[in-house]
């Protein structure tokens, strides 16, 4: 199983006008496409609302970290697909489910793609959230992609030991597993162990009154975003609710007259 799906959670420094844009209105464009997201099980409006995000992604510049990420994901997707298919779910709908998990995990991706855990944590904390949550939040955004690189780092090791991971039945691979996981749990102990030993070091949490050398300003692109975002939500729910869109529905009578057949 790869890892890549969790590249999408490091963030890339780049010059351009998603990296510039405020993170709050960056968080808010990607709620949209949440909820859009959920809002639609549709196959073709949710393949719709993922080419939506491909301008994002060109703007952005992460082209390359993006479709890593979705290639990572792949996996899960096609999970997904066939827990749906084999629960009686329909092609259709199965089809559905898989996209609209590619969009959540696409969308997120631009989100922490562009946005620094630096300026997540201002934004945060201009929104009124307690400076503990905020901090525990953004560091949790830094470690998630460090300790995929960890497992990655493990499992390679493993491989060249002769460990396989795809071989055997469905028990043989999860026991397979053991010797990743254990080594992991220790580096993630260790490493949180020298976080708080850190934090400790410098009186984390001693004064509630701080003060950031940035200060996070909105600007009219800022705003721009932000209108586009609610202008993106009230538009899926106008078209989810008035709106016919085709669908796949064929595709099950297709496949079930195809199977009656054989």
């Amino acid at each position: 199983m790869s890892l890549g799906f969790l590249e999408g959670l490091r963030f890339t420094r780049a010059d351009s006008p998603l990296h510039r844009a405020d993170p709050r209105a960056k968080f808010l464009m990607a709620l949209s496409i949440f909820a859009s997201a959920l809002i639609f099980s549709n196959a073709l409006a949710l393949s719709a609302l993922l080419a939506l995000q491909i301008p994002l992604v060109l703007i952005g510049k992460i082209a390359k970290r993006w479709s890593r990420s979705l290639r990572g994901g792949a996996f899960l997707a096609m999970l997904i697909f066939l827990m749906n298919l084999l629960t009686g779910q329909g092609a259709s709908f199965a089809i559905g489910m898989s996209i609209r998990f590619i969009c959540l995990l696409s969308s997120f991706s631009i989100f922490f793609l562009t946005t620094s855990p630096d300026d997540l944590g201002l934004a945060l904390e201009r929104c009124r959230i307690p400076y503990a949550l905020s901090f525990t939040f953004t560091t949790a955004v830094r470690l998630v992609p460090t300790m995929a690189l960890d497992a990655q780092e493990i499992i390679d090791a493993q491989r060249s030991r002769g460990l396989e991971l795809e071989r055997g039945r469905f028990l043989r691979r999860v026991r397979n597993y053991i010797p990743i996981l254990v080594p992991l749990i220790v580096s993630a102990i260790r490493r949180s162990l020298e976080l708080a030993e850190a934090l400790e070091s410098r009186a984390f949490g001693s004064s509630e009154r701080r003060t950031s050398l940035v200060t996070l300003k909105m600007g009219a692109r800022d705003y721009v975003l932000m209108a586009l975002s609610i202008g993106l939500l009230a538009s899926s729910v106008y078209i989810s609710k008035f709106v016919q869109v085709p669908s796949l529905e064929p595709l099950d009578e297709i496949l079930s007259f195809r199977w009656r057949i054989i």
